[in-house]
């Protein structure tokens, strides 16, 4: 464990004057982190479909989280930044390749991801039907011998908030309209499959991927999935029956639910294990997918309290006195009194809506005037005007640590690397990197039992 001394004497820390966030100012965050040499249980990880990183950063863990996300004697926990925020623990995970089509998902995420030793030269910005075509062409894209293979796809022709056209998208692997409205393995609602080559190539011994939960009832859509998943490396994959796992149930302060395919590969599986997942009930002690934490939807009294907005936003000073850039812009769409998406202010006292990616001017409120139907009436009294959402606010609620750096000004001073529009854009396509902590943490705990 890394002691608080050790925090305090790491030649990379950063002062906290220098915190790109509010949040935490008490305390001296290390910049840099290194793996101890001859490190044995390593496993590599190739991330597609990367965004800014909410599925890798919870891959890698070490990050700030709110200590209301964990329970107090949790062995997930590093140390104590103070009541309200603790350091989580390293995971045994290493990522040696990520991409997207995004360029302010790249800078975002290689701007974080830096600490822990990573170049830019990690992240490929371009779309994986390109990469999958240049490696089966003779170039050498994906690297070899990974562990694990982690994706979420896009989700916006799954999804309940669109069109839901699913596999007949009209949107090609860059998110633009086809030419041709014809059919095509490369259309955006079929990017799973080129997920599936890069499977077909790199063998891993796992792959998770992710989408909304839309998909599991659009048709046999999920089905057409999992058994092209399975079919993958010659049908050499067992891939379990999906879960939709709600955020909230695991020390998320967002109502946010995924779609979770588990794959491992048989091969690689000791005799033992590969008996205890081919059943068509998986024992717990077999079972990958993480137990939820927090009594959201589900009650039980072994369960946390569900994480609010107001324990992750608490902190936060108003924008016109804040020092971070992902807090001091933000949408300055008027409020539409027509019952419209977005039109609502947050609740502090309980969960936040699902942060979107596609907003146009339709974000959640952080508060409403009163004229509005707002009902924070104690920040009203206090002069408190009328806006929504910051950047920033959304990483919160998607558990994002204070220091994830979302609006970067170019080194000139003028114009935006990551503007507040892209930082919005990539947040909410994000998978909240607490969530995905739990999964990590969890397959970590199962890998000696599952692989020989």
């Amino acid at each position: 464990m890394v002691s608080k001394k050790e925090i305090r004497d790491s030649e990379n820390c950063i002062d906290s004057a220098c915190l790109v966030s509010d949040v935490v100012s008490s305390a001296q965050i290390p910049f840099s982190f290194k793996e101890k040499e001859g490190k044995s249980d390593v496993h590599t990880v190739l991330s597609l479909f990367s965004g800014c990183g909410g599925m890798d950063l919870g891959f890698e863990g070490r990050f700030i989280a709110n200590a209301k996300s964990f329970a107090k004697d949790s062995n997930y926990i590093e140390h104590k930044i103070n009541k309200d925020w603790v350091m989580l623990k390293k995971t045994n995970f290493r990522t040696v390749f990520a991409n997207d089509i995004l360029p302010e998902a790249e800078t975002a995420w290689t701007t974080y991801m830096s600490r822990f030793g990573y170049s830019s030269g990690i992240y490929h910005c371009q779309s994986l039907v390109e990469l999958v075509k240049m490696q089966n062409a003779g170039a050498d894209i994906f690297p070899i011998d990974v562990d694990v293979v982690t994706g979420g796809f896009p989700c916006q022709d799954f999804s309940v908030a669109g069109k839901r056209l699913g596999f007949d998208s009209q949107k090609d692997d860059y998110g633009q309209k086809r030419a041709s409205d014809k059919p095509s393995e490369e259309s955006r609602g079929k990017l799973y499959y080129w997920m599936k080559q890069v499977i077909d190539i790199v063998h891993p011994k796992m792959f998770i991927a992710e989408n909304v939960k839309g998909l599991v009832n659009l048709g046999n859509v999920k089905e057409i999935i999992q058994r092209d998943f399975a079919s993958a490396d010659g049908n050499g994959y067992i891939v379990l029956p999906p879960q939709v796992l709600h955020a909230g149930n695991y020390g998320v302060p967002e109502s946010r639910e995924r779609v979770i395919f588990i794959g491992i590969r048989r091969d690689a599986l000791r005799p033992e294990a590969l008996i205890a997942l081919e059943e068509e009930h998986i024992l717990d002690e077999y079972n990958p997918y993480p137990k939820p934490t927090h009594a959201c939807t589900i009650k039980a009294e072994s369960l946390l309290e569900s994480v609010t907005t107001y324990d992750v936003l608490k902190d936060l000073k108003e924008p016109e006195f804040s020092i971070d850039e992902a807090q001091k812009i933000y949408s300055k769409a008027k409020f539409l009194g027509n019952g419209s998406q977005g039109q609502i202010e947050i609740k502090l006292d309980k969960i936040g809506p699902t942060i979107r990616s596609e907003h146009h001017g339709n974000i959640e409120f952080r508060r409403l005037s009163v004229e509005h139907g707002g009902k924070h009436n104690n920040e009203l009294d206090a002069g408190l005007q009328e806006r929504r959402l910051t950047p920033r606010e959304c990483a919160m609620i998607q558990t994002f640590p204070p220091d994830y750096r979302f609006v970067i000004k170019k080194n000139s001073g003028r114009g935006y690397l990551v503007s507040s529009s892209g930082a919005y854009k990539i947040i909410g396509n994000a998978v909240p990197p607490i969530l995905a902590y739990n999964i990590a943490m969890r397959i970590q705990s199962l890998w000696d039992k599952y692989f020989q």
